[in-house]
């Protein structure tokens, strides 16, 4: 499975989605579905702006876990 670390990322920023959604332009659906790991598919130029965003390699931002239940 991939994990997404966005939620940690803007916590440690102390950012709000509305300021996420504000400063790169994507859509505060799709940083609310990111933030909650309940995103199914996501735009590369979304990953790109948000890389872009926190100034992080891709490696920062989603993570691949192995996933015991498959």
């Amino acid at each position: 499975m991939i994990k997404c670390h966005l939620s940690r990322l803007m916590g440690e920023r102390k950012l709000k989605i509305s300021d996420v959604a504000r400063d790169t332009g994507l859509h505060r659906n799709t940083i609310t579905l990111l933030y909650q790991e309940t995103a199914n598919r996501i735009e590369l130029d979304a990953v790109d702006a948000l890389c872009k965003y926190f100034q992080i390699p891709i490696n920062e931002l989603f993570e691949y876990v192995e996933d015991n239940n498959s």
